[in-house]
């Protein structure tokens, strides 16, 4: 149903839940689970940043057959701390990156999922490394760690919350401008790295981004259920 409604036209959530006749809980469900399936994302209101506006944005690509039981060697946190971490070539990354990113974007291709899973995984690599027992000096190492490794700059505000603003973004600062957020990557990175560290999960939401013609990136750190954080 809700898939039939967004096929003609994007619709602000309220609107979903009342043509759905669905409780706001069971919706929130349903899109969240549309979001990570790639189906459907979102842009915030231009008028009013609390409301978001949903939108499909995927499209039939071909057909997804069944992957190795196994792990993979390349996706494992010891991997990517050897490959990763520990070798300079920053740089021609951060091209490939971009390069591959651009043309996906030209071409259609949505793999926003993918992007947030590997950022997962690499939250996961970094985590060993930039922990420290006390949040504050925890903070400052990933701070540290972005600017080292030209990530960008970043300021970490604690709180009930926990605020990320992100200057000079490495993810999208040379991407086209398409008014949707899109540092999939950074978000799964965010994830990962303050889900460990706080021993439960934690939800990350982009409500700025340069890809929506704002001057910085900001991502809200969150309890799912809606708990201040206690560090």
């Amino acid at each position: 149903t809700i898939l039939s409604m967004l096929k003609d036209t994007d619709m602000e959530f309220d609107e979903i839940v009342k043509n759905t006749g669905k409780s706001k809980s069971t919706i929130s469900v349903h899109l969240k689970s549309l979001r990570e399936d790639g189906i459907v994302s979102y842009r915030f209101d231009a008028n009013d940043h609390r409301k978001k506006i949903f939108f499909i944005n995927s499209k039939f690509l071909g057909e997804v057959q069944s992957g190795d039981e196994k792990e993979l060697e390349e996706r494992q946190a010891e991997f990517l701390v050897k490959n990763i971490m520990d070798v300079d070539n920053f740089k021609f990354s951060f091209l490939l990156f971009h390069t591959l990113r651009s043309n996906l974007i030209q071409e259609g291709i949505n793999i926003n999922p993918v992007l947030n899973q590997s950022g997962k995984n690499i939250g996961a690599a970094m985590y060993e490394k930039l922990y420290e027992e006390d949040i504050n000096k925890f903070c400052d190492n990933i701070i540290q760690f972005w600017e080292d490794n030209g990530l960008g700059k970043l300021e970490i505000e604690l709180g009930d919350i926990i605020n990320i603003t992100a200057y000079e973004c490495f993810e999208c600062s040379l991407l086209p401008k398409k008014g949707k957020p899109t540092c999939y990557l950074d978000a799964g990175i965010f994830e990962a790295l303050f889900s460990n560290y706080l021993k439960k999960d934690v939800d990350v939401t982009e409500v700025k981004c340069f890809t929506m013609g704002d001057d910085c990136c900001n991502f809200l750190v969150e309890s799912p259920d809606g708990e201040a954080f206690a560090y």
